[in-house]
């Protein structure tokens, strides 16, 4: 059973899927110079909705005809298996601990046009597998198969898997928890992104009120400046 509610699915009326979808475009016009495939999102620390707006985000791009891979690289604490409801008993730690082709384990979803990798079981060296040549390898296959590619990774501030990502997609956004995470923590996070040369193309700030309409949250956005 799933742990989580994919809102852009079960509510596209929303005022949420709306922000989703208004994100989606901000994304797709965020560099007109290059095409933005393979997007990763981190936060600065634990629980700021980094994984349920992956999976809200992806859901809304798949919804505009695009065909979206989630690979959850979190090797971590996972949750893209808990919030689609699949299995997770192989996924991304085993395409890259026995170089299996990973659209072996590549699972659909109930929204067409959305897969996702799980992580798989949690391996004890996840920076070195993230880090690795099969990644990148991951990482560029699974562009070439799909419009979309949006990367679930840990906060930046606890471990540096994030940073190693980074360098290797097209961009990259961070996700805030608003009234919750710390403000030098998240400019410490941008830092240490942009010190590898990540290409930081906005940030989300998730967990905003609004009491309006019935609905007691909403995100706000901020993608290269757009607001």
């Amino acid at each position: 059973m799933r742990d989580y509610t994919i809102v852009t699915s079960a509510n596209p009326k929303s005022p949420v899927s709306e922000a989703f979808r208004i994100l989606r475009t901000n994304i797709q016009f965020a560099n007109v110079d290059q095409v933005m495939k393979k997007l990763l999102f981190t936060s600065a620390g634990v629980n700021e909705g980094k994984s349920s707006t992956v999976a809200n985000l992806a859901a809304a791009m798949a919804q505009a005809n695009k065909n979206v891979l989630i690979i959850d690289a979190d090797l971590r604490k996972p949750s893209q298996h808990k919030i689609f409801g699949l299995d997770n008993a192989s996924g991304l730690s085993i395409t890259l601990i026995e170089d299996v082709p990973f659209m072996k384990y590549v699972q659909k979803t109930e929204q067409i046009g959305l897969d996702v990798l799980t992580s798989g079981p949690i391996p004890p060296n996840p920076a070195e597998l993230l880090g690795s040549k099969r990644m990148k390898q991951v990482l560029m296959l699974s562009a070439e198969i799909y419009d979309m590619v949006l990367v679930d990774s840990p906060p930046t501030i606890a471990v540096t898997d994030s940073s190693i990502l980074a360098q290797t997609v097209n961009g990259v956004v961070l996700v805030l928890a608003s009234g919750e995470v710390n403000k030098e923590f998240a400019l410490q996070a941008k830092e240490r992104l942009e010190k590898v040369g990540a290409k930081i193309i906005g940030t989300v700030l998730n967990k905003v009120e609004m009491k309006s309409k019935g609905y007691n949250y909403y995100y706000h956005y901020d993608i290269e400046g757009k607001n």
